[in-house]
């Protein structure tokens, strides 16, 4: 029987939505309430070592950038609640028309999107000991190193893509996922290796 695909909300980030979460603290929130759901100010503070302002200010930043929007079935006008606008996220740096703008941005985003998946690696590694065997066994960590040209390694990340996106739209989303399902993480990190291309240009 196959599965049943649903739409998926996805956002391609702009100028205004890249610099909005190029920031450590506005893309864990972003991170958390598409993870685990709408929240307010006060819990998301709680959960991050803030106070409710500084998570306030950092909202409202996002909504600004339409990366959060309010959800309007929970709360009050003094207990608003926040979810995140879409369930996905893909960059697309060719989009920036001014190539210095875009080499500054990208390179913080990134910089970020890399400190919190390393983050994640370590917590991930921790806890490694104390996982199911079941799911000990599913926990992978490998890389490859290949000599590929542009057209290789863009065959490669689309097929990838085309791979997780299928998933993400025949899973179920949170609120319907079956009792004996977990949130797991894939990531994929596609680089040049460090040094080999830098400053090439001017050579």
């Amino acid at each position: 029987m196959t599965s049943k695909r649903r739409e998926i909300n996805r956002v391609r980030p702009d100028l205004a939505q890249l610099k909005a979460m190029a920031h450590p603290v506005r893309l864990t929130m972003l991170t958390r309430l598409r993870l685990d759901g709408p929240a307010t100010a006060s819990s998301l503070a709680a959960q991050l070592g803030l106070n409710s302002g500084a998570t306030s200010y950092h909202l409202r930043q996002l909504a600004e950038a339409g990366l959060v929007v309010e959800d309007h079935g929970r709360g009050n006008k003094r207990d608003r609640w926040w979810k995140a606008a879409h369930e996905s996220t893909e960059t697309a740096p060719s989009d920036i028309d001014d190539v210095a703008e875009r080499a500054v941005l990208m390179g913080g985003y990134h910089a970020v999107v890399a400190q919190q998946a390393a983050q994640q690696i370590v917590q991930a590694a921790a806890e490694a000991p104390e996982l199911p065997k079941e799911w000990a066994d599913l926990a992978g960590a490998s890389d490859w190193n290949l000599y590929l040209t542009q057209d290789q390694v863009r065959r490669v990340k689309d097929a990838v893509h085309a791979i997780m996106t299928e998933t993400l739209e025949s899973s179920p989303d949170r609120q319907d996922a079956p009792a004996d399902a977990v949130p797991f993480v894939f990531q994929f990190h596609t680089f040049p290796r460090p040094g080999t291309l830098t400053h090439r240009d001017g050579e």
